[in-house]
């Protein structure tokens, strides 16, 4: 039985020297650099006035496509992996300007949420709202930036003047699937009146039927573009042409698996802290050194 002790003191002792010397490697440590799969985005956000309509719910209040656009980055920022780069983008009419080149989340993280709530409608500098020729745009600005920017163009679909047809962008340059990426698209499917808005960003009433371009293709007083709601099923087309996925914003856990997609990543050498590895296993001993004595009794019958 003394012998039995002696054992069990011996193996406490060491377990005690082994969660020391855990803990001093946790400390020392150096990040370790192993590829792992990372993800570089242009986030490009659509500022035609369409977008401010307040279709969207978030927590139990209204807000505005854009807004709707903005909460979803928000909080799909911190869920990317370190080493993971975001950089910020605007469209309007047929253009995007980019506003940040993708920088690495965890470095930047304040940084770009700043950057993040300075966008908003104030910054468009046309009504007009082109969104097929706007993605070919933002894929070639992702393809200046390099081979590994992918695009996520948040828009609702709704085209200003309308499209004649199903008529595809200017693609001369691009190749579909050449710089990967997701659409996804925001609003509601009940058509509602379009906000009108200063320069300042001042509201101005709603856009009237007489104010702005209808389609050609309907019967007079049957057209409804001073109406919007989310254009899917162009997005969906404009998508496939282009070789993008399409996803309806919705719950953040869903974009955040759309955005990570393996297919969407590539692996890149990144510093990785592994010190809590050791702080775990330091832990482990510590709690199996000073686990209680209880000794298990059994009667016998």
């Amino acid at each position: 039985m003394l012998g039995g002790q002696l054992r069990a003191l011996w193996r406490r002792e060491h377990a005690l020297a082994g969660a020391v010397l855990l803990l001093a490697l946790a400390l020392a440590l150096p990040p370790i650099t192993l590829e792992r799969p990372r993800v570089t985005y242009l986030v490009t956000f659509d500022l035609t006035q369409s977008m401010d309509v307040e279709d969207m719910v978030r927590d139990g209040r209204s807000l505005s496509r854009l807004d709707a656009a903005r909460a979803a980055v928000r909080e799909l920022l911190p869920r990317l992996p370190c080493g993971s780069r975001v950089g910020w983008a605007i469209f309007a009419d047929y253009r995007t300007l980019p506003l940040m080149l993708p920088v690495e989340v965890c470095s930047h993280y304040e940084d770009l949420l700043a950057a993040l709530d300075a966008i908003d409608g104030r910054m468009r500098w046309a009504n007009a709202s082109n969104i097929a020729k706007g993605v070919t745009w933002s894929i070639r600005t992702a393809r200046n930036v390099d081979e590994g920017t992918r695009v996520l163009f948040f828009t609702d679909g709704h085209e200003a003047p309308p499209m004649a047809g199903n008529t595809p962008p200017p693609m001369g340059d691009i190749t579909a699937g050449e710089v990967g990426g997701l659409l996804i698209g925001v609003g509601g499917e009940l058509p509602q009146p379009i906000p009108k808005t200063t320069r300042e960003g001042q509201p101005a009433g709603h856009w009237a039927a007489d104010e702005v371009v209808q389609r050609a293709d309907r019967p007079v007083g049957q057209s409804t573009e001073h109406l919007s709601e989310l254009r899917e099923e162009h997005l969906k087309a404009v998508a496939k042409l282009l070789g993008f996925g399409y996803r309806r914003l919705g719950s953040d856990t869903a974009l955040v698996e759309a955005v990570l997609d393996p297919a969407l990543a590539r692996k890149q050498p990144t510093p990785t802290d592994l010190r809590w590895v050791a702080a775990l296993a330091a832990l482990g001993l510590l709690a199996w050194r000073h686990r209680p004595a209880w000794p298990l009794r059994l009667g016998r019958r």
